[in-house]
């Protein structure tokens, strides 16, 4: 729809823990899912001792925070098999993609991130829990790949995150950005910076506050 953008119902409405368990109940991840989510969480606060990958404050959140709010575009793209993380930092969503998708034919996860520092993280981990997942030391908008879903989380303001986004919807994608509760004026702010948007909200499954920005179309031009 390319009016007024559309808040959608949440994935489930019932509370969730700080635990393997709460995110597993909110997901339907596997016993297999949940133990390289483990040791990813471990490598993460590992590395985070000597490179600050993540805030003080998210490794005490990693289950309901930062899993379950990566997680959760699975279930709104559960086909898609071909996905780009643009500045994936510390591999959020883009870890969490790959883990979740890693035994499934055809699988594939773009991490594209411009510091080489956390790319040599991401690689470790990549290597280390054999994800379907190929790391970019790169510029968002100098990657060009034919991908069925684009998503970022905390990069940039939905207006110059689409301009990052733009080679990949240019190709067809499907962009899922998630966002916090500016994500409406976001939205409104690229629509008046030139984007054709069809667009929608999402209420987060992991923030109340939060919102994911569901893009199907978007082009240049008023």
């Amino acid at each position: 729809m390319c009016g007024a953008p559309v808040l959608l119902e949440p994935l489930t409405s019932q509370p969730l823990g700080e635990s393997p368990e709460g995110f597993a109940q909110a997901i339907g991840a596997t016993p297999a899912q949940l133990a390289d989510l483990e040791r990813y969480r471990d490598m993460l606060e590992d590395w985070n001792g000597r490179m600050n990958l993540v805030g003080p404050s998210a490794m005490a959140t990693f289950w309901s925070r930062h899993a379950l709010d990566s997680a959760q575009l699975v279930k709104l793209a559960p086909d898609a098999l071909r996905w780009a993380d643009l500045g994936t930092g510390a591999g959020l969503p883009g870890l969490v993609l790959a883990i979740l998708l890693k035994g499934r034919a055809g699988a594939s996860v773009h991490l594209i991130e411009s510091l080489a520092k956390r790319c040599r993280f991401l690689s470790e981990v990549v290597s280390e829990l054999g994800l379907p997942a190929t790391v970019h030391n790169a510029r968002a908008e100098d990657v060009k790949i034919e991908v069925e879903v684009v998503t970022a989380r905390a990069v940039a303001a939905l207006p110059k995150l689409l301009g990052f986004a733009e080679p990949c919807l240019k190709r067809g994608a499907r962009g899922l950005f998630l966002k916090g509760q500016a994500a409406e004026a976001e939205l409104a702010e690229a629509r008046t910076a030139g984007w054709k948007l069809e667009a929608s909200l999402i209420q987060s499954l992991s923030d109340p506050d939060g919102r994911i920005v569901d893009i199907r179309s978007a082009k240049r031009g008023r």
